[in-house]
């Protein structure tokens, strides 16, 4: 089913006075992007948690929220960095004697220092600290998911609305095109029997203008192109993957192909109908920039 980019889904799991909650805010973005943001002693997770996201989700800028509800005593242990704390004492000595500055190193003050105290998941624990994770992890993916496909749902009928409503105005462009080249021959020819009465003219030489003009107005090739357009975005908003990619391109050359109409079809009628289609097709694209 077809997603859109926008959602948000929470998790939560608990166990043996564990508790886990993981958040889930996802937005549109041209390309797959993680933010992950959780506590230190779970970073180790990191990896995991991002592969799997990536397998459900492919494309969007997601923010990931991990909580840990608690902190067992006999789950997290708090660990000295010794060698770090001789290098900072011997750090603060060299200040001291260079400048001559007063020793004031206490323990509060060595103990704020990064990487001094750290915390760390024991060993025997990680495995079933991880299944909680997944576990919450996955609720939110679902509920994300859930989110993102009924919004998805909404912008696919609001899209094909659209390309039926450009359907329609390319119908009218249709009908109209041949009535140019008709109105212009009849314009000429008006003209020229004002103009006989004082000017010989060749007849073949009008031919010519006439079918020059014919060919520098033609826009048959465009209308088949842009038709061709519409059906193939209409055959890829029922495909059954990420499709926003695809749809860029598709939107891009319609765009093209009605600016091409526009610049030669020499005609006001089919410049109006021409901007209400630019118009249409403009709200398709904002509208596909949150598609996956």
């Amino acid at each position: 089913m077809i997603r859109s980019m926008t959602g948000f889904g929470r998790g939560t799991s608990e166990k043996d006075g564990k508790s886990f909650t993981i958040e889930i805010k996802s937005v549109n973005h041209r390309y797959f992007e993680t933010n992950i943001r959780m506590p230190r002693v779970l970073i180790s997770f990191e990896d995991k948690i991002r592969k799997i996201i990536g397998e459900k989700v492919k494309r969007g800028k997601l923010d990931v929220f991990v909580t840990q509800g608690n902190y067992d005593k006999e789950d997290v242990a708090a660990y000295l960095n010794e060698q770090l704390v001789e290098s900072y004492i011997n750090c603060f000595q060299t200040l001291k004697n260079k400048y001559n500055l007063v020793d004031d190193i206490s323990v509060g003050a060595i103990a704020r220092l990064p990487e001094v105290i750290t915390l760390k998941q024991k060993e025997e624990d990680v495995s079933e600290t991880f299944d909680l994770i997944e576990l919450s992890l996955m609720k939110a993916l679902e509920a994300l998911i859930f989110m993102r496909e009924r919004e998805g749902k909404k912008l696919i009928e609001d899209v094909m609305h659209k390309c039926d409503l450009i359907s329609k105005l390319v119908d009218k462009v249709k009908e109209r095109a041949p009535l140019v080249v008709t109105e212009y021959k009849a314009k000429l020819n008006q003209r020229l029997i004002i103009l006989h009465k004082e000017v010989e003219f060749d007849e073949g030489r009008v031919a010519m203008e006439i079918a020059i003009f014919a060919d520098k107005v033609g826009i048959d090739e465009e209308i088949v192109r842009l038709d061709s357009h519409i059906e193939q975005m209409k055959e890829t908003l029922v495909l059954n993957e990420p499709i926003g990619r695809k749809l860029d391109f598709i939107i891009q050359e319609m765009n093209r192909e009605t600016n091409t109409i526009a610049s030669k079809a020499n005609d006001l009628k089919i410049l109006n109908t021409v901007i209400n289609m630019k118009s249409e097709i403009e709200k398709i694209r904002e509208q596909i920039q949150n598609i996956e």
